[in-house]
């Protein structure tokens, strides 16, 4: 039997007249000690309730369900990466034909292609998210042997597998649509539309950037990189295809809305540093690109200049870093300015 809440029991006790002998093992403080346990659970119930209507503390369903009932706002799904392979031999290569990673990640083909000598066949990862996303020359095998086909690769990196949206990225769409008046096609709606595409990780919004009724909607992945063709693509067909203004989007007619990639602003490292023991310079420069990039995300589309100082905390933050000078920033020490319509990348890292 759980144990009474000492305060809620000794109030409970309180409120009963002195008349009544209420020492432990006695009639009355057994009786309100079962009161008390029960009255606890209600208590805590409510406080638990209570955290539940503020969306701060709302992760998962919990979080998903919370803003679709209040601005009927839903997590963008996961997406599978696609890319192109290229198919040696003299055969056919069909829909749903398997090729593979050595490690197993697996890519089914999305269209038939008749393949004389060499044929590029488009491909789509069988498995959702980042997993798909595989590096140039990874994808060398078929698990099912193909009649014809000797032999596969991909010679450009997979891309474009997204995650589900994380709760941050909800939590932040809710906010804009609570807190910024979206209506009849301005700034904020715009900005709403384009965050509605799986895979788009911020956007910046330039009205009459290319004259009377049009509209730049400036687009970054999720990974805060620059975005991709295909995902421009599927920004532009939602919310004006074609850049016609024609009201066949979510744009309202008479509304030229042009969906572009920021532009990425490469950040090159130079530096000194003293190692950690056991870390050799590839470790180092691997980490520190991992450690510089986390700070370029958490600024990408909303600051307009790299910090000096805020990379040079980075770098010191790397793990197998001691300790550093001689930091340069794409030549100079001072901080870099980001351009409009640009956004901050890792660029080459040189230990000096």
């Amino acid at each position: 039997m759980a144990e009474p809440s000492d305060s809620l029991l000794q109030r409970l006790l309180d409120a009963v007249g002195d008349s009544y002998d209420k020492t432990p093992g006695y009639l009355v403080y057994d009786l309100l000690s079962s009161v008390a346990i029960q009255l606890g659970e209600l208590e805590q119930r409510q406080r638990d309730s209570a955290l539940l209507l503020d969306v701060d503390n709302l992760i998962g369903d919990l979080l998903a369900a919370f803003v679709f009932q209040r601005k009927g706002i839903t997590r963008t799904p996961s997406t599978f990466a696609i890319g192109i392979v290229q198919a040696a031999g003299n055969g056919t290569v069909s829909i749903g034909d398997l090729f593979e990673t050595k490690s197993g990640i697996q890519f089914a083909a999305t269209a038939t292609v008749a393949v004389v000598g060499t044929g590029a066949v488009p491909v789509r990862c069988a498995a959702a998210g980042a997993i798909g996303n595989v590096p140039a020359n990874q994808i060398t095998q078929m698990p099912v042997t193909l009649t014809g086909i000797t032999g596969v690769n991909n010679s450009a990196p997979t891309h474009d597998g997204f995650e589900a949206e994380s709760d941050e990225s909800l939590r932040e769409r809710y906010y804009i649509a609570m807190q910024m008046p979206v209506t009849s096609g301005n700034v904020f709606h715009y900005l709403q539309w384009a965050k509605e595409i799986s895979g788009v990780g911020d956007v910046d919004v330039y009205p009459l950037a290319r004259g009377v009724n049009t509209v730049e909607v400036v687009i970054i992945d999720q990974n805060k990189q620059p975005a991709s063709e295909t995902l421009i693509a599927q920004v532009q067909a939602y919310i004006d295809p074609n850049s016609e203004g024609l009201g066949n989007g979510q744009a309202p007619i008479g509304a030229h809305c042009y969906v572009i990639s920021a532009e990425g602003l490469p950040v090159n490292i130079t530096v000194q540093v003293q190692k950690e023991p056991g870390y050799t310079d590839a470790d180092v420069i691997q980490h520190m690109q991992s450690s510089v990039g986390s700070y370029l995300k958490s600024i990408a589309l909303k600051a307009d200049y790299v910090s000096y100082a805020k990379v040079g905390e980075a770098v010191l933050n790397s793990e197998g870093v001691e300790d550093y000078a001689g930091l340069q920033l794409n030549g100079g020490t001072t901080n870099i300015a980001i351009p409009g319509k640009h956004v901050a990348i890792v660029g080459g890292v040189i230990l000096a």
